[in-house]
């Protein structure tokens, strides 16, 4: 009978709200959205972040006339808060990701595509290989950990159902898409300028050594030059990867509370 009296409106509402906000962790952030995660698993997990975040939650604010558009708008705001969090985060991935395919490219690996586990696209296999290996440096420096403490600390900050996406969150998203194209330039560059320099090399063999056969001897020397090379500048790929990870992770709170 006491558990029957506890679910009034106002904790009902409450709940719904926060395992929507919980919901969109797995649906939005990295590493909860993996796609090799089952569903069965992903809603289990946001359901029991729901039951322990709760007692921290607070009622929204108006429930006298509540009703279904109410609710819906409210859901909407949890959802928006995950999406804009989320696109944050999956950016610094998506600057590895734009690096593993100009790499791929410029190895002549364009072509050889594979199921990403991790947003289930085909992506090519230099790009799947540094996704994987950034995500294991994010789970590394518990990147999971410190986005379920926002999750926790943004309850007393921003209240359920009351998130609006500011301009200062737009701004820092635009310039997030400048760092996408710019740093996966940056991390690809060293590969980059070696194959170019290799082909200006075998351009001028070709030029004094006419019977230099440039699909036999050539492609193999590119792709060993860049195989070299990713595995010397690996450990600074990661530590970029992970710089720029934990400035948008701190600059989180600044941001949305």
């Amino acid at each position: 009978m006491e558990f029957v009296n506890y679910l009034g409106q106002e904790n009902v509402v409450t709940f719904f709200l926060l395992l929507v906000r919980t919901g969109a962790l797995m649906v939005f952030f990295p590493f909860f959205n993996h796609m090799q995660i089952p569903m069965t698993i992903k809603a289990t997990l946001s359901f029991m972040l729901t039951l322990y975040l709760f007692p921290l939650a607070t009622p929204p604010a108006n429930l006298d006339g509540i009703n279904v558009q109410y609710l819906i708008l409210e859901a909407l705001s949890e959802l928006m808060l995950g999406l804009c969090v989320g696109v944050l985060l999956m950016l610094v991935f998506g600057a590895v990701q734009l690096a593993g395919e100009q790499i791929s490219m410029i190895m002549g690996f364009s072509m050889a595509t594979v199921i990403d586990p991790q947003s289930g696209i085909n992506a090519p296999l230099i790009s799947n290989i540094l996704n994987l290996i950034v995500l294991l440096a994010f789970l590394l420096f518990d990147g999971h950990h410190l986005v379920l403490y926002f999750l926790a600390y943004g309850l007393e900050y921003i209240p359920l159902g009351g998130f609006y996406p500011e301009q200062n969150i737009l701004k820092y998203a635009s310039q997030g898409m400048v760092n996408l194209f710019l740093y996966g330039f940056i991390i690809s560059f060293p590969i980059l300028a070696l194959t170019l320099m290799s082909d200006l090399i075998f351009g001028m063999l070709m030029k004094t050594m006419p019977q230099f056969n440039l699909l036999v001897v050539g492609f193999p020397i590119k792709i060993t030059i860049a195989f070299v090379v990713l595995m010397a500048i690996l450990a600074v790929i990661v530590k970029v990867f992970t710089t720029l990870m934990m400035r948008v992770l701190n600059d989180l709170p600044s941001l949305f509370f």
